[in-house]
């Protein structure tokens, strides 16, 4: 088993994914976008947060129109899991990956604090066991503005797809909980087939207890087992 960790100019998150892969003893490599070939020896890939490119068009726009991110397809379709965070989750949705858009922050500036999370119910594997539970996670960014059609995400909700949303502690999702506007709270969503996972928040970053929390541990552990099946 090995799972692949992207790292392109200006990501900055990979060694968080890396310490966490290592405390759950995975064999783990980055990937350099110029790698791209290399794609196919990994039973799963991780897009890890930062800047790609240093977002200077648009998060994630340029990371999007690589090589690598195009060989995803083939690897999508095959059923293998793709766990995007934070710029991840822009450039699945700059590539048509996941729908949706990752737009400016509400409040115009970048937001980074601890938010809570809602686990919605999906078919996605990488959530097994953690519907309906809070998780305290932090987030870092300056476009997590979630957006799409209002067709589209009460598609998202019937199909349920819709993985995160942002929460209070209680577990209601309420425009004070919103810390960047994101339609219907929406802190991370899922694909049809349950095998692509986009987020906001770095459940990286809430991976040890000195850390201030072990909630996003769970989404890496859920990974490996399913890649041990």
């Amino acid at each position: 088993m090995k799972i692949g960790i992207t790292k392109f100019p200006g990501t900055n998150n990979e060694q968080d994914v890396t310490r966490v892969l290592n405390f759950l003893n995975v064999e783990n490599e980055l990937l350099y976008p110029r790698d791209y070939k290399k794609l196919k020896d990994y039973d799963a890939l991780i897009l890890a947060g930062g800047f790609s490119y240093g977002d200077y068009l648009r998060a994630g726009v340029v990371a999007a129109r690589t090589n690598l991110i195009d060989e995803l397809h083939d690897f999508i379709i095959s059923e293998k899991f793709v766990l995007g965070i934070c710029n991840g989750f822009q450039m699945l949705c700059e590539a048509n990956y996941l729908p949706g858009v990752l737009t400016t922050n509400t409040s115009t500036k970048f937001i980074s604090k601890w938010v809570d999370i809602k686990v919605n119910k999906t078919n996605s594997p990488l959530l097994k066991g953690l519907e309906s539970k809070v998780m305290r996670i932090p987030i870092a960014h300056y476009e997590g503005n979630y957006y799409n059609t209002e067709e589209s995400i009460k598609q998202l909700n019937d199909d349920s797809q819709i993985a995160f949303q942002y929460c209070n502690e209680k577990k209601e999702v309420d425009s004070l909980s919103n810390p960047n506007g994101s339609i219907a709270n929406i802190a991370g969503i899922v694909n049809n087939k349950g095998n692509v996972l986009g987020v906001m928040p770095h459940p990286e970053r809430a991976s040890f207890s000195y850390l201030g929390s072990i909630d996003g541990r769970s989404i890496f552990e859920n990974l490996i087992e399913e890649l041990r099946c």
